[in-house]
């Protein structure tokens, strides 16, 4: 075994000798990285994991997927527990899903208030308990305050009286809370979160009123006197409403560029000014209709109206007649007494008359419609102004170049948009916004011409360069087409002159070899015996096989020579 480690090591300190110092600084940083994450890992393991938001679990499904979506909204991570109790990773961020929940009115109906303040209350006596907790009710609601994303600080201040026994002699609870907003936020004038951090205080308080409660900020400014608060809300809702006009301009406008510009392209219809006037104020309009009882209605397929209607139809009818003749009479009372009959009828007593009268009744059944509808917002008028730039064409000259003035630039014609495309753009948007000339609806569409010198002078200025880029481009293969033709002659000149040089030392050689040849001959005709030496004999075999080498490879040969030449 001892063999073994030692055989271990012996292999890592070769291994160890032979890597080089950057290889070394990566394995130790890999060594370290793992050491790190394992005891990150142990850290995180040995930690609490998540924090109950509200202690209580939440029994309504509905209740409790409005609060994840909520809490989801906040990018913040949340997970719910098999009772239903959602937890998210730590109590800071509690405090302010807290604060969140309370304030948008999402803590499930019959959940236990104080089971959002997650504190341990102990004491000994009654008067210690009471004070501990207003201590802690204190504490836990500047917490959910400070938890809040718009406020720096706050002091939250309470008030609460000893129980009497008589409910009219009980002193309301009171509570006072100074915040700090956060630079940039909008708390002050936001009522709907002045609202949650009323919400918070009557959650953590029993008894708190509205009333009784004062909010103010680091200058003694009141927050939450919302009856004073008439005049901001008027001009909030005012916001909210040119809020509204502007998105309905801005989606008019978004739909009418887009047809446009994909006729016209974008270049041509850059802008849009549109404005709708809308009238906010609710509306309620009651309408009473009589239309008459159809009949029959139309035969389907006929080219004529065939139906047949009648203005209305007779329910009940009655009729009474009376007949009366013979001498009028009018009584008087008893002997004695003035009678009561007026003077024009008293004198037509005892006169001789007729009287005949004749009463028809008819019930008649009619239709009737009532219909009530109430209109909030409305739009009253619609006005959108549009101007189409027309096209620029070049002018070129009869060599197809185009035609360059005297200032430098390029000639151009302007082409207007033609009078009945202007007349379809303008039906075009009539149809897109509903118009209608009753409510004074208007619409103008016009060509002028959009101010185009910077592009032109672009456009010209891009034009020169790439001529002149063109030019370069020429010249510079021009040179290069004479350059490699350069090169070419210099390269058959030189083998020609290599050659030339080959051939003469070669006929040197040949020379040579034959005045050696014709001495040798000469001396073994005379008989003299011709001594050569080791070194001679050497360099007539070198010789020999070079000359043997150069007539089989006679290329190599020259190539060999000419290297020679060039280190000389």
């Amino acid at each position: 075994m001892n063999e073994f480690f030692k055989r271990i090591i012996t292999q890592i300190k070769t291994l160890w000798g032979k890597w080089s110092i950057m290889q070394r600084i990566i394995l130790i940083g890999i060594v370290a990285a793992a050491i790190g994450g394992l005891i990150a890992l142990v850290t995180i393991s040995s930690a609490p994991t998540m924090v109950p938001v509200i202690d209580a679990p939440i029994r309504d499904e509905a209740a409790l997927d409005r609060i994840v979506t909520r809490i989801n909204e906040e990018g913040i991570k949340a997970s719910v527990s098999a009772a239903g109790t959602v937890m998210v990773p730590d109590e800071l961020t509690a405090r302010r899903v807290r604060a969140i929940l309370i304030r948008e009115d999402l803590i499930p109906a019959g959940t236990d208030p104080w089971a959002i303040f997650d504190q341990d209350r102990w004491t000994i006596t009654d008067f210690e308990r009471n004070v501990n907790l207003r201590r802690a009710i204190i504490r836990m609601v500047t917490d959910h305050v400070k938890a809040l994303d718009d406020v720096d600080d706050a002091n939250v201040s309470l008030v609460m009286p000893e129980r009497e026994l008589f409910l009219a002699d009980q002193n309301p609870v009171t509570a006072s809370v100074i915040i700090l907003p956060r630079p940039g936020s909008d708390i002050v004038q936001n009522r709907k979160k002045i609202e949650g951090i009323q919400k918070i205080l009557k959650f953590a308080v029993e008894g708190l009123a509205d009333e009784n409660i004062v909010i103010t900020d680091q200058n003694g400014l009141v927050l939450n006197d919302f009856e004073g608060m008439a005049a901001m809300d008027r001009l909030s809702l005012i916001e909210r409403e040119t809020k509204i006009v502007q998105t309905l301009e801005a989606a008019y406008r978004t739909r009418i560029l887009s047809s446009l510009q994909g006729i016209f392209t974008a270049d041509r219809v850059r802008d849009l000014n549109i404005k709708i006037d809308m009238d906010m104020s609710p509306r309620a309009i009651d309408t009473e209709e009589f239309f008459p009882i159809t009949l029959k209605d139309r035969t389907p397929g006929l080219p004529y109206d065939d139906s047949q209607f009648v203005q209305s139809v007779t329910r009940s009818r009655s009729t009474s007649s009376t007949a009366w003749k013979g001498t009028g009479f009018n009584p008087e009372g008893p002997a004695g007494v003035e009678g009561q009959t007026t003077p024009a009828f008293r004198d037509m007593s005892n006169l001789y008359g007729e009287v005949s009268q004749e009463t028809l009744t008819n019930n008649e059944e009619i239709n009737k419609r009532v219909t009530r509808e109430e209109r909030s917002p409305s739009i009253d008028r619609k006005t959108i102004s549009v101007n189409i730039d027309g096209t620029w064409k070049w002018k070129y000259d009869e060599k197809g170049n185009p035609v360059v003035l005297t200032d430098g630039s390029i000639e151009r014609e302007y082409i207007p948009v033609p009078p009945e495309e202007l007349q379809a753009a303008q039906a075009l948007i009539r149809d897109a916004i509903g118009y209608s000339a009753a409510k004074g609806d208007s619409v103008t569409v016009q060509n002028i011409r959009f101010d185009r010198t910077k592009q032109f002078s672009e456009e010209d200025a891009a034009y020169f360069r790439q001529k002149q880029v063109q030019m370069i481009i020429l010249f510079f293969l021009g040179g290069l087409a004479l350059l490699l033709i350069g090169f070419v002659v210099f390269r058959m000149i030189s083998k020609e002159l290599a050659r030339r040089q080959r051939l003469r030392e070669e006929e040197l050689a040949r020379q040579q070899a034959a005045l050696r040849e014709s001495a040798l001959l000469e001396a073994d005709n005379e008989g003299v015996e011709v001594s050569m030496s080791v070194e001679e004999k050497r360099r007539m075999e070198l010789q020999e096989n070079a000359i043997n080498m150069a007539k089989e490879h006679p290329g190599d040969v020259a190539q060999l020579i000419r290297t020679w030449l060039l280190e000389e």
